[in-house]
């Protein structure tokens, strides 16, 4: 190197302000330079103590990674995710499940009242022409001692059950979170000429937080005749939803059981047995003064899911010893389903349900859309999603039970699922149809290497879905261990 490149060298190095801080001073003392470096060794031990912390923290992050599995329950509206998710919270936190099913019991006097609801509409809709004679002939025959149409009948049965409009708002009042700008009400009852169903929703996170707030007395007092519903306690309060419930217990059965109004139901394809939170069948029970929501009852209760709602399972027995599940319930609807692609970054596994007895159904959110078709959209945008090719997929053909309940009806299928072509009309042919054509899409937009694991459900059959869930369960941690390279 010539001179004058080393003295550039030299002036260029002496010039770096960096350089120059951290070079000693010039005067230094032997006592200040011991000290110096004594503050520079203490430095560079306190800098490697954090880096080996950092470490370490990073390894047991990775490790606890390793043993958590993060399960996504994806499907439309009404196809069984929250059901599903109470049955693994029955299997794993039986004692917590059990507690808190007390605070389900004013859920089910909603369900109850949303369902008379209903009737009460579909009954008083404007009626055909020809129902309109039936039910004439009807009235004129078998009801020949009552002057009043059936019409006229109906009217005075709304009449006399309006005071349920009272249990519908205290209840809403009761559910609904203070914090959030959610619908409070359902209107009155619907007139003749008007058409269209609504339906209330709740997140259901935080309605037992409400509740809380109920028992702990911080709601007004005039709001504080139901606070009884979450204690199991009951009052002789008038405006008290229980009271009221029982005070109209006859006029709800013979609602349920009139003959003309199962009619008018059936020709009108209102099938309340087939909804989530159907209660008409058990109305004497529900209305009892110590009524408690058994564990079927809870499954059995709907409240439509509204945002994410996460529930933490931690094994400590058996292979799953030390393994943390994380489930995600995530709303169905339409305009709910933008909140499920953040979750798809880190996730293990998906549990889709489709609910295969909705093939005679439409959209609430469209109606032009069957619901069958939509499940088979939605799982073709899950499977050809590429931030999911290494997620495990198990596929829940869901509410079988009510699929052959429709089947044996002699609902035809192939009336609203034209593909289905003139295949027998029967369960096995039936479901066997659906798996074969979710089975196709899964193979035509997977990654190769992708299985899909089907089951055939009722999740709010406790003794069939338990094996089933076990089984999942297995299936989902031999899996997740596989992907971490422990077996």
């Amino acid at each position: 190197m010539s001179s004058s490149a080393a003295s550039s060298s030299r002036t260029s190095y002496t010039d770096d302000p960096l350089t120059m801080a951290l070079l000693p001073p010039k005067d230094e003392s032997p006592t200040d330079r011991s000290a110096r470096l004594h503050a520079e060794e203490e430095a560079k031990r306190i800098s490697d103590r954090i880096d080996e912390e950092l470490k370490k923290e990073r390894a047991a992050r990775k490790k606890q990674r390793e043993r958590e599995v993060k399960v996504l329950l994806l499907g439309q509206s009404e196809s069984g995710k929250s059901t599903c998710l109470q049955q693994f919270a029955l299997m794993y936190s039986p004692n917590a499940f059990q507690a808190e099913c007390i605070s389900w019991r004013p859920v089910v006097y909603f369900n109850l009242v949303r369902s008379i609801r209903r009737i009460l509409e579909a009954i008083l809709e404007p009626p055909t022409s020809a129902s309109t004679d039936d039910l004439n002939e009807a009235s004129s025959g078998r009801r020949s001692k009552s002057p009043a149409s059936p019409a006229n009948r109906f009217r005075e049965l709304q009449m006399r059950l309006s005071p349920l409009l009272q249990v519908e708002e205290s209840l809403i009042r009761k559910l609904a979170p203070e914090d959030e700008d959610e619908p409070t009400h359902l209107g009155e009852w619907r007139t003749v000429g008007e058409s269209g169903t609504r339906e209330y929703f709740i997140n259901s996170a935080s309605w037992k937080k409400a509740l809380g707030k109920i028992t702990n007395g911080k709601r007004p007092s005039a709001e504080s005749s139901t606070s009884s519903l979450s204690s199991g306690s009951t009052s002789e309060d008038r405006s008290d939803p229980y009271y009221i419930l029982q005070t109209f217990r006859d006029d709800m059965i013979s609602l349920w059981t009139d003959p003309e109004v199962r009619q008018i139901l059936q020709e009108k394809n209102v099938r309340l047995q087939d909804s989530p939170g159907f209660f008409l069948n058990d109305i004497t029970r529900i209305t009892a003064r110590k009524y408690v929501p058994t564990a079927q009852d809870v499954l059995n209760a709907r409240l439509k899911t509204v945002g994410i709602i996460e529930h933490h399972f931690a094994l400590d027995r058996g292979a799953e010893r030390g393994t943390d599940w994380k489930f995600y319930d995530v709303g169905g609807a339409r305009n709910q389903r933008h909140t499920w692609v953040p979750f798809f970054d880190d996730v293990n596994a998906i549990i889709f349900l489709a609910p295969i007895s909705a093939f005679d159904q439409s959209l609430v959110e469209d109606p032009r859309i069957n619901r069958i078709e939509d499940s088979f959209l939605l799982f073709k945008a899950i499977c050809s999603n590429k931030l999911l090719h290494n997620v495990s997929i198990v596929l829940f053909l869901n509410k079988c039970d009510l699929l052959r309940a429709k089947l044996e009806a002699g609902v035809p299928v192939n009336k609203y699922i034209i593909s289905y072509g003139d295949r027998p009309n029967d369960y096995t042919n039936v479901s066997q149809y659906f798996r074969t054509k979710f089975g196709s899409l899964h193979h035509e937009l997977s990654p190769p290497n992708r299985e899909l694991y089907i089951h055939l459900t009722s999740v709010n059959d406790t003794e069939s879905t338990r094996s089933i869930l076990v089984n999942v369960r297995d299936t989902i941690i031999k899996r997740n261990l596989q992907a971490s390279s422990l077996i």
